[in-house]
């Protein structure tokens, strides 16, 4: 494709050389610059891409996009942008032929319940025999296949690759988790979202953000981006901001507050909730394999996108009872008297909805293990010590993925939090020590939860990455089997 082409619409001077050439791909990562490539240069947390031009070069770029000024020898093609994220944006639709405009992209943000809610939509779209494209936390799917992610929402330039592969497998609908990230760091500006969905706004992320009003700026951006309709969590404290910023027609849901589609009437236990949906005078029951008020909010979200798109009440109620979610309430097959619960709860709010919903029918005692990310949202520890102090019975502060910080330090930080309450607690660093100590204090009818992993198979330590996935580390401790 002839760089001019590419460069449609995108704002550039020309610093040197020729845009009537062939670019046979795109890079923003100079190791996979190739033989005739377009390097675009952003600038990461961590590292500029300008500081690497050289080595996209000398592997074969031919042209550049940089915003600011570089001195390049080299007989190659250099292009300065405004903004070289946005610039990428419309670059790579352009490269890949524009994809979205040729789905219907249904997106979903919020702080949490974006990976349930997705899986769910995903699952009542293919019970009406549609192929659907899933991008998330866990992975990718292009409707049977499963390609690894790196990040809830791919950079730019891989999410029009995506988006193009789905277009060319015959997929009809894209279910698509939306970050703050993304949103703020122009990943999805081009694409065309048709649904928006809103799940909640609670503290998370203000590492990048700084504020919370920051923070709901970036997710409100999805709803003026949607085309047919905007679905809203009336019962979150931010909705009304999302729905001011909302360009389409709001469909709302709810229990607490009156919403357009509401549930009522629920029902809990380990097993699973059921609740009565309803929207106007019609109504339906509803049974889920995932217990919690959260689970029956992320299926109203669900529901109202099935609403949206006229897909009947009685295929929607068959298509939710059977979801089950990797790492989100995830109940382990084990041969003991209690149970233990695997989950991705990683923030306040999500902690608290989690812990609420072992209140709700849990006889035994709750023991809780969790810990909090390194160099990300530090504000948040304190919380969730405190939320962890006010709910579980008992409480094992440990390491989740501390990355460059010093595992210590953030547990003492989680520990500030925790001391506000008269929950009994210790701490054990290692990760599967603690789990070990977790199940070894285990009664009948008691429940251990490992919160904030969830479908993670991994923990970053430093610089390394190694092999954590809680399922097997449970199973080979009970066995008598585990590695050191």
């Amino acid at each position: 494709m002839r760089l001019v082409d590419i460069l449609k619409d995108v704002k550039y001077t020309i610093v040197k050389g020729n845009i009537d050439v062939d670019v046979k791909g795109i890079c923003y990562d100079s190791r996979n610059s190739k033989e005739g490539s377009l390097f675009v240069a952003i600038k990461g947390f961590k590292f500029d891409g300008a500081d690497y031009i050289n080595d996209a070069v000398e592997k074969g770029a031919i042209a550049v996009a940089v915003e600011h000024e570089v001195s390049i020898d080299k007989d190659i093609t250099v292009i300065k942008v405004e903004n070289a994220r946005k610039s990428l944006a419309k670059i790579a639709s352009n490269y890949y032929g524009d994809p979205s405009k040729q789905l219907f992209m249904i997106g979903v943000t919020g702080t949490n319940g974006k990976t349930s809610v997705t899986y769910m939509i995903k699952s009542i779209l293919e019970s009406q025999n549609n192929k659907v494209g899933l991008i998330g936390t866990i992975h990718n799917m292009i409707g049977d296949k499963v390609y690894p992610t790196e990040r809830t929402t791919p950079e730019s330039l891989d999410l029009q690759r995506y988006l193009r592969l789905m277009v060319d497998e015959g997929v009809k609908y894209v279910v698509m988790e939306v970050s703050s990230h993304s949103l703020a760091l122009n990943r999805v500006d081009e694409c065309k979202f048709d649904i928006a969905v809103f799940t909640n706004l609670t503290q998370d992320h203000l590492d990048f953000h700084k504020t919370m009003d920051e923070y709901a700026n970036a997710k409100a951006k999805l709803f003026r981006m949607a085309k047919t309709a905007c679905v809203i969590n009336i019962d979150d404290d931010y909705s009304s901001f999302m729905i001011e910023n909302s360009n389409a027609k709001v469909v709302t849901y709810g229990i607490k507050d009156y919403a357009y589609i509401m549930a009522k009437d629920i029902k809990n236990d380990i097993k699973g909730a059921k609740f009565t949906v309803q929207i106007e005078d019609i109504k339906s029951e509803i049974a889920l394999k995932i217990p919690g008020l959260f689970s029956v909010y992320n299926s109203l979200a669900a529901i109202s996108v099935a609403f949206i798109l006229g897909i009947p009440l009685q295929s929607v109620k068959m298509a939710l009872k059977d979801v089950k979610i990797k790492g989100r309430f995830e109940v382990l097959d084990l041969e003991v008297p209690y149970n233990v619960v695997i989950d991705y709860a990683h923030t306040p709010d999500g902690l608290e909805n989690l812990m609420k919903a072992f209140g709700e029918y849990n006889t035994g005692k709750k023991i809780l293990l969790f810990g909090c990310g390194g160099d990300r949202d530090k504000g948040k520890r304190p919380k969730m010590g405190e939320v962890a102090g006010k709910y579980a019975d008992f409480v094992i502060i440990t390491s989740d993925n501390p990355r460059s910080e010093e595992p210590i330090d953030i547990i003492r930080e989680i520990e500030k939090g925790i001391k506000n309450t008269k929950c009994p607690y210790t701490i054990i660093e290692d990760r599967k020590e603690a789990i070990k100590y977790a199940l070894s204090i285990a009664k009948d009818n008691d429940v251990v939860i490992l919160a904030g992993k969830g479908h993670e198979t991994y923990q970053v330590l430093k610089d390394k990455v190694i092999d954590f996935d809680e399922r097997d580390i449970v199973r080979e401790i009970l066995n008598g089997d585990e590695k050191s």
